[in-house]
């Protein structure tokens, strides 16, 4: 009961965070410390070692480089759940799965929908599809004694999902052209982790060792190298034969959690969330892409998680838990719709134009209090006389 309270308070935190990080960025895009928050943002960093060169502002720093710490936490878990977790069998995965499919495939469809005659606009066609594991879990902690188990595991499945989704969605659609050497180097690097996992090495040196030189190469590839935090999070293993209920996973993730949630995530929180309002047009905030990110988040999320789980039950190819209520289980699709770190990541990938990033970060903030607000209300209304203690 402590760890599961302790764990509560981690996700609540992490949620203020970057609820805290998200007021404070917008705050200062929009007052007298525009000039402090811009020369921040976009100061350059400068690494060097011998030949290579890594030459970028901070902020590129902050969502190719650290968050490879948030990407590598979702990949220890996505191995966690799919192996001993709510992950682990068809039965268990098949409501979850289902509804994540569809939360991410009506989005996709009602974004691609609005902005399909505009090959530009279409690119962010994946930004309204991710749920913000972290928000929806911190907004779900406030409910903590009102509602079953049951509800949060499947919002945490949901988010897994979504993050399964994601990897494969920037790994296949948001990469930049390749390029051969680099490339060769980053298998080299990506069959150095499958080695680690092979024999067991549970030393954090050699992972650090290896994910650097995998991070630079992927990274001078054109692939995203955010993506090299899941694979090595895959790479690390869940159990070691010679130690008896030591897993370095879990290790793994103990000491990695309070960074990633409690610092990484704020910061991008902080450097992306800074929308300048001032000399916007109405027009520009509102395009058929925000548009298209704002209905795709708001209704596409909640009535892709809510209907295909409705529809998975009806066909007796999954089973609503006994304790959980459909209007619990709409409350919690709602709160998918809260897309905000992935989707302001797909974002900084989709677009390059200064209006359309304005514009899509306006609409993900938008949306994804939208569906954060209107989550809240309808788990108020479904849980006044409960308590799961």
């Amino acid at each position: 009961m402590k760890s599961n309270n302790h764990l509560l308070r981690s996700e609540r935190t992490a949620g203020l965070l970057m609820i805290g990080a998200m007021a404070l960025a917008l705050t200062a895009a929009n007052s007298p410390l525009q000039p402090i928050y811009e020369l921040i943002h976009h100061t350059p960093v400068h690494v060097r070692f011998g030949p290579l060169i890594i030459d970028e502002p901070l902020v590129v720093w902050i969502n190719e480089g650290l968050m490879v710490i948030f990407f590598l936490l979702v990949g220890l878990e996505i191995k966690r759940e799919l192996l001993e977790g709510q992950l682990r069998t068809p039965a268990l995965f098949a409501l979850p799965g289902l509804a994540a499919f569809g939360g991410m495939a009506l989005p996709a469809a009602i974004y691609a929908t609005i902005n399909w005659n505009d090959p530009l606009l279409l690119r962010g066609w994946a930004i309204p599809t991710a749920t913000d594991i972290v928000l929806a879990l911190g907004i779900l902690s406030f409910f903590n004694a009102r509602i079953p188990h049951s509800l949060k595991v499947f919002l945490m499945a949901v988010a897994v999902f979504d993050d399964i989704g994601a990897v494969f969605i920037i790994g296949l659609f948001y990469g930049q052209e390749l390029a051969l050497f680099p490339l060769t180097l980053a298998a080299i690097g990506g069959t150095a982790l499958v080695g680690l996992n092979i024999f067991n090495i549970v030393r954090p040196a050699a992972y650090v060792f290896v994910g650097l030189f995998l991070w630079v190469s992927t990274l001078k590839a054109g692939i995203e190298p955010a993506l090299v935090g899941v694979l090595i999070g895959l790479a690390v293993p869940l159990r070691v034969p010679d130690r008896v209920g030591y897993s370095p996973l879990g290790e793994t993730e103990r000491q990695l959690r309070p960074w990633g949630y409690l610092c990484v995530v704020p910061l991008f929180a902080f450097f992306n969330s800074g929308v300048s309002f001032s000399g916007a047009q109405v027009e520009t905030l509102f395009n058929k892409s925000s548009v298209g990110i704002m209905t795709g988040l708001f209704l596409g999320k909640q009535l892709g998680i809510f209907v295909a789980a409705w529809i998975a039950v009806q066909l007796r190819l999954a089973q609503l838990p006994d304790e959980i209520s459909w209007a619990q289980l709409y409350g919690v699709a709602l709160l998918g719709g809260i897309g905000f770190t992935m989707s302001l990541f797909v974002s900084s990938l989709a677009f390059t134009e200064p209006s359309l990033i304005q514009s899509s970060r306006f609409a993900i903030l938008t949306g994804s209090i939208l569906s954060a607000v209107t989550g809240m209300v309808v788990l108020y209304r479904s849980t006044m006389r409960r308590n799961y203690g």
